[in-house]
């Protein structure tokens, strides 16, 4: 059975090189990258899986993995922006009516932010530096909000910024 998906598996990397290599000649000046994101990308992990490196796309490929590792430190940062704004409404906003939502939504990028921080344990080094800079949009954000004018945000953070301590501790309790 195995054997027999892995045949199929590969006359299917066979067909996927062969409609690449189709589509390459359809191409003129342009490359398959630019016109079928989607293909390139079933083209390329057959030409790794076939052991053709001879016939990747290095210069794209590097710039796709790179952008891998930019991504998760952007979903982190903005994460951890979106995590301080709540925060800082839930400590310094006296609004008990739009608590349980602030809370609600702390809860949710906490998880997500453990989530990002199990796949990518390597995130934590930026933790301190994406602290900083999150902690200036998130006071930007709220102190530009209509309903927040009139309330004085502080211009430092006021508890631990240990990830163990802004993953878990309820800093209004």
């Amino acid at each position: 059975m195995i054997g027999l998906m892995l045949h199929g598996a590969g006359k299917m990397t066979q067909a996927i090189i062969r409609e690449s290599s189709k589509q390459n000649a359809q191409i003129s000046n342009n490359s398959l990258y630019d016109v079928d994101f989607l293909l390139w990308t079933e083209a390329m992990v057959a030409r790794l899986r076939a052991g053709d490196f001879a016939n990747l796309d290095l210069e794209n490929l590097i710039e796709e993995i790179e952008g891998l590792g930019k991504s998760d430190k952007k979903e982190l940062l903005n994460r951890l922006t979106t995590l301080i704004e709540h925060l800082l409404k839930r400590v310094y906003v006296n609004m008990p009516e739009c608590f349980n939502g602030w809370e609600r939504t702390i809860r949710e990028q906490r998880k997500q932010i453990k989530r990002e921080l199990k796949f990518s344990p390597s995130l934590v080094r930026f933790w301190d530096e994406f602290f900083d800079e999150a902690l200036v949009d998130a006071l930007d954000e709220v102190r530009s909000e209509e309903g927040y004018k009139s309330i004085n945000f502080p211009d430092t953070w006021q508890f631990s910024q240990d990830i163990q301590a802004v993953l878990t501790v309820d800093f209004w309790g």
